[in-house]
């Protein structure tokens, strides 16, 4: 058998320029059947690791799917708040153990702002249990200080004491709508996190009430830059509503009856999440697509096994003179039969390692730019058991189909004997 795989190695090698464009087929077919698969994969573990420990999601009612996306992944826009006093009434419940509120809307050159209290960074965890570390400086105390988060203060070059100045609303550019008048100062660096922590600026739900002051139209007063900063922090500067609020509670046994409960108020109306359950939902949105992806990936693979197939089909009357050759050293033919199927199966085998060496290339190349502009480690997409399943599939799969030129070849070497036919 070695034998008739060196002979086999040395056949695809004096047909190497068309043996290299079909085990190019199957080499990208293969890097697209993993690339949407460990991109799947990795997009959901990269999403579930996001949070953790927070029990309930609060916010103004929208889809729950758009509450997870704009309040834990700074993904859209919240189309309404909750007022500060049902935020007050949610923490006082007696089964709510924490509640952190937090407040968006604001930027800095593309990157969110989050206004929030202290117990943020005690009560948010990622992964598993996670919490949140500081890898420089300390959290903020002062009205006009910030803390920033891991990708922020790469891609700015920002360090301690580096001063800032937020925007009003979202996007890169300013149009005139920052508050130059309320410069901010780092005063804590995040430890990277792998989740949308990284690229957020964490300031104090007062600070963000404070740069308002003078943009109560929606629109920035004139007289907003002659309001000094000691007359701002003279002002009661509560504010009068909150983006979303994360609730952890004493019992996990109560969820569900805090859950309908928050969702039935008679006040304010308000709808409560539970997080995993939204992403449960989110993925059911997507599991389409997904299916739809995987579907057309695995014939993109079809096709490139029968290129194999084409490839041989096509050679075999070019190599009609090299069977009868083999066949008058001494070669059976069943001898022509493993041959043909050997070859076929080195080109799948070398097609699909290529595909998957050069699928985990992309990825660690794609991976780094997925997570500075979202936020979202692909996390789970390094080598794993669907590799060497793809590699194994593949490879059968090119044997099964180098069997049909292999018994047309074999016939033929039967008949053939020592004659040439041109």
């Amino acid at each position: 058998m070695s034998a008739i795989l060196s002979l086999a190695w040395k056949s695809l090698m004096n047909r190497k320029g068309s043996v290299l464009l079909t085990l190019l087929a199957v080499a990208l077919s293969v890097a697209l059947f993993l690339g949407v698969d460990k991109a799947r994969t990795g997009a959901r573990e990269g999403f579930g690791n996001t949070i953790s420990g927070t029990e309930l999601i609060v916010g103004a009612p929208t889809g729950s799917v758009n509450l997870l996306l704009y309040s834990v992944f700074r993904m859209g826009s919240a189309t309404a708040e909750v007022s500060w006093p049902t935020y007050q009434e949610i923490a006082a419940r007696p089964d709510v153990d924490w509640a952190v509120p937090i407040s968006l809307g604001d930027s800095h050159r593309g990157f969110r702002v989050m206004g929030t209290t202290p117990d943020y960074f005690d009560h948010y965890k990622y992964g598993r249990n996670q919490d949140l570390l500081l890898a420089q400086g300390e959290q903020f105390e002062d009205l006009f200080e910030a803390v920033i988060g891991a990708d922020v203060a790469r891609e700015l070059n920002y360090t301690l004491g580096s001063p800032m100045i937020l925007s009003h609303g979202l996007g890169q550019a300013d149009f005139g709508s920052g508050h130059e008048n309320r410069p901010f100062r780092v005063v804590g660096i995040l430890a990277p996190t792998g989740t949308p922590v990284d690229q957020t600026v964490h300031v104090s739900l007062e600070a963000i009430t404070a740069i308002h002051v003078g943009w109560e139209t929606g629109a920035k007063n004139p007289l907003a830059d002659n309001i000094t900063e000691e007359t701002i922090r003279s002002f009661d500067l509560t504010p009068k509503t909150v983006t979303a609020i994360f609730l952890g509670l004493k019992r996990r046994g109560t969820i569900l009856t805090t859950r309908r409960e928050i969702n039935t108020n008679r006040g304010e109306p308000l709808m409560a999440i539970i997080p995993s359950q939204a992403l449960a939902e989110l993925w059911s949105v997507t599991a389409i697509a997904e299916r739809a992806l995987l579907a057309v990936s695995i014939f993109v693979i079809a096709v490139g096994v029968v290129s194999i197939l084409t490839s041989i089909l096509t050679s075999l009357n070019e190599r009609r003179r090299e069977m009868s050759i083999l066949r008058a050293v001494g070669a059976r033919p069943g001898h022509i039969f493993a041959l043909l199927v050997l070859e076929a199966g080195l080109v799948g085998f070398l097609g699909a390692a290529l595909g998957i060496l050069l699928i985990h290339v992309l990825l660690a190349v794609v991976g780094p730019l997925v997570s500075a502009h979202y936020g979202i480690s692909l996390i789970g997409t390094g080598p794993g058991p669907t590799d060497i399943y793809t590699l194994l599939a593949v490879t059968g799969a090119a044997l099964l189909a180098g069997a049909i030129p292999a018994w047309m070849a074999f016939r033929r070497s039967l008949a053939d004997g020592l004659s040439i036919r041109l």
